[in-house]
Order: structure tokens, then sequence, then C-alpha cells
């Protein structure tokens, strides 16, 4: 893999959370509050290819992006790893290219480039000069079209692979644990499954089950192009439409519907690693993301959805949030405590804690602390005066961020991939200044229930004479 895992092990994507979670703060709060959007538009080509232009002509850079709607959730059983594996010949052969050669054309001329795969998607990504928006075209609509798929690159790069499963993962105490508790989180959904695929799975994929991958999944009408930086939307239509326009359309077939069973109780395991030294606790209750707005069951209303990110920064949003004021500096029962989630997901998704106790404390004292953090906040909406710091310290923090272009194309493609509306984050920091302290504590009521959480001990493995 191309890059690491850093939000969840079933991302194997290091950009993805970190990224995405990145732009959409420093992009929801920064551009939206602070400054003028800059123009965004979008178009189809005949074929189906969605585009996404964002003029921003500040300086003479571009990012493009190509997003397929394809990633780990969409595998079955038996045959995991298959859209990280792709991600990684895409960078090899074509019919034009030798292999390597998209890359080296790409640093030759000043660029970055690279991708990821998550469990709902596969990206790949250029940033460089402007001036280079035309043949970022025509090398991506190239690996779009006319992939070779060779059998000896294909048995090193899977060796490769096996490699970094085994140097990011499995001798990972950390990540190994993130693996298996989210294989016990979920009952049914495919977000059980990791990005990089469980080792047999690995052990037994063939070339051709790549190669039927690519023909499924990598069409025009199942592809985002998007395009942010120093460009003009009229001459992205005709650049689209004359390297993109003449790649055919195919039938891509939806994926398999697995929804996640209801849970019927508290779920709890225990993890040994011998590679640990300090034990870990992680906390998991499922959550609606947007896309669930409408659909969800029991109904999920937009506002709730906003609360959630909020409630999110009340707990871990920098120095000043409760977690870091009670659990790390005031009671000192905490080395770490943190909490994460992502709104902007294909399925409903998670809310997690994660945190390791001070030397002198337990797990066990650690949980009843997390836990009674969310019953503060169950049984007393926060402040007023406290809402509002939280705000402001999310605006703050997060307009001193740098804006890339790479950020902005994050945030626009994150969203319109999963199948929402792009447009949302134009109005996100009004939706989050609108929320009210009920509202939070509503989301907590509803969502932290002590039956529906996945309670997991991450502890050092006992040393056996």
């Amino acid at each position: 893999m191309r890059y690491a895992n850093t939000f969840t092990h079933r991302f194997a994507g290091e950009l993805r959370m970190a990224s995405i979670r990145a732009a959409w703060a420093t992009l929801f709060f920064s551009f939206a509050v602070f400054a003028t959007p800059q123009p965004t538009q979008e178009f189809a080509l005949a074929n189906g290819l969605r585009v996404i232009v964002q003029e921003d002509h500040r300086a003479p850079v571009v990012a493009i992006q190509v997003w397929y709607q394809v990633g780990a959730s969409y595998e079955l059983d038996g045959a995991t790893g298959q859209s990280h594996a792709l991600e990684h010949m895409m960078f090899k052969r074509t019919k034009t290219l030798k292999s390597g050669e998209f890359s080296r054309i790409v640093a030759d001329r000043g660029g970055r480039e690279n991708a990821f795969t998550s469990a709902d998607y596969t990206t790949y990504f250029q940033t460089w000069s402007a001036d280079q928006t035309e043949l970022s075209m025509q090398l991506e609509s190239d690996r779009m079209q006319n992939l070779v798929l060779d059998p000896a690159e294909f048995k090193n790069e899977l060796k490769v692979i096996q490699e970094e499963r085994r140097l990011r993962t499995d001798d990972s105490a950390q990540a190994l644990a993130l693996e298996t508790v989210l294989a016990h989180t979920w009952q049914t959904s495919p977000y059980r499954q990791p990005v990089i695929g469980w080792p047999a799975d690995l052990a037994q994929m063939q070339l051709p089950d790549l190669a039927a991958w690519y023909h499924r999944y990598y069409a025009p009408n199942n592809a985002i192009l998007v395009v942010v930086g120093d460009v003009e939307i009229a001459r992205i239509k005709q650049l689209a439409t004359r390297y993109f326009g003449p790649i055919p359309r195919r039938e891509v077939p939806p994926p398999k519907a697995r929804p996640e069973l209801p849970q019927r109780g508290e779920k709890r395991l225990t993890i040994a690693s011998d590679k640990l030294r300090v034990p870990l606790l992680m906390l998991n209750y499922k959550v609606p993301g947007f896309t669930a707005v409408g659909h969800g069951q029991p109904a999920t209303e937009a506002w709730e959805i906003y609360a959630l990110d909020v409630l999110l920064a009340t707990l871990d949003g920098g120095d000043s949030a409760r977690f870091a004021r009670h659990l790390v500096r005031g009671r000192e029962l905490a080395l770490s405590a943190g909490a994460s989630y992502q709104s902007a997901s294909r399925l409903e998704d998670l809310f997690s804690f994660t945190g390791a106790p001070r030397e002198g404390h337990t797990l066990a004292e650690l949980e009843a602390a997390i836990k009674a953090e969310i019953a503060a906040l169950q049984s007393s909406p926060p402040d007023p005066a406290e809402l509002a710091r939280i705000k402001i310290a999310v605006v703050a923090q997060e307009v001193y961020q740098q804006d890339s272009l790479m950020g902005q194309a994050m945030l626009i493609g994150s969203l319109a991939v999963v199948g929402l509306d792009w447009r949302i984050k134009d109005s996100y920091a009004e939706r989050i200044q609108a929320i009210n302290p009920q509202q939070v504590q509503a989301v907590a009521k509803k969502y932290f229930q002590s039956d529906q959480a996945t309670i997991a001990y991450v502890v050092p493995a006992q040393k056996h004479e």
C-alpha cells in the first residue's frame, strides 16, 4: 500500500481520514465562515463521468483526483484486499506506458502523485503546476482504460502487499487490535473487513481476480474527476471530453446490500499482545452519517449529524475539551483519551473512544471515567458558554491550518463519491453554529446506550517461563 493506516485499520489509506477530516474542518470553517467560496461547478460527460471543478487562482497550481466508487466494503468474504491490490497495480504498466513510467513522468515535472484505498472508494491524484493539467487528464484516462496486468509484476507486488500487512498490521499491537475490534464490532457490515485484506485472502489472490475487478468497476460512469486550482471550467470541459469522453461506459453492478444486524447487548473482548507495553481501551458505538439522513432506522434527522460533530469537539476538541481537562490533566487518570467520528461514509459508521491509563490506574477506571463524561452530557446539556467556546476554538484552530488545494479536492470528492451533495461543504459551518446544547444532549442519549457498546481491553501478554 502506498499509504499507511491512520484512522482505523479498515481504511488502508493513511491519507483518507487524516486528510479528509482536516479538509472538512479547515474548509468548512475557514472558507465558509471567513472567505468567499471559490466558484465550483459540476458537469457530466455522455459516458457518465462526473466532473467537479473548483477554481482557485491564488497560485498557478492544480490538484487533480479520480475517485472510483469501489473499495473494501464492496468485497465479499474470501476475496478481501482486491481494491487495494489493484491500486498497487495501477502504477505499473499500460498499453502506452512502461511499468512505473507514470510516476516518473510526474516526478520529472515537479509533481506529486499517489493513491489510497478506503472502505468506500479508491482515489488517485496528482498535485503540480497548472500547466500540467492536460497531462494529468491524459495519464489518468490512459490507466482507466489501458491497464496491463502482468503476471510477474503481480507476483512481486503481492509480496510487497503481504510484507506491508506484516509490518503495519501484524507487527503493530495497536493496528492488529483495532482490526480485531472492528471485526467484533460489526457483525454483518462489510466495514468489518480490513482494506489490506485478510492474510488467507492475500495468499490465494490470483491475477484474474484483479482483472475482473478492474473491468467491473473502473469505468467512467463509476468515477468522479475532481479538479481544484488555477484552471478555467471551459478548459476542463474541453480536456475531459477529449481524454475521457471516448471511454465507453459499462454496466456497473451495485454492491451487495449487507446491512448491519441490530446489536442485542454489550459486546466485550480482551486482546493480549506481546508487542504492547501500555494497555489500551477501545470503545465503539454505531452511529449514522449524512447518508443515513431520511433512511436511517430509527429515523435520523440532519441536525443529528452536526450535533455529533459538536459532541466530538466537546469531548476531544483540543486542550480545552473535557477529556484533556478532566481525564488527562485534572484527574491525571489517562496518558491519552480521544474520540473519532466520520460523518461522510457510505454506510452506518462508528463513534469511537480510545485511551491509555496512566501507571497506577486500570483500564476499568479509564472506561468508567470515559463513560462518566458521556453520562454527564446525557444528564445535562453543555453550558451555552462552553458550547460557544468550543465552536470558536474549532474555527480558530482550523482556520490557521494550511488550506491546500489537495484538501479542497479531498473534501469535494469524499462527499460526492459516497452519494452526498458536495455542496454540503458550503453550509456546514452555519449548521454547526446552529446546534444548541439540548441537541448535543439528545444525540448523546440516543446513540451512546450501554447495550449498544463494543468494549475492548488490549493488554500486554503474560510472559510464561
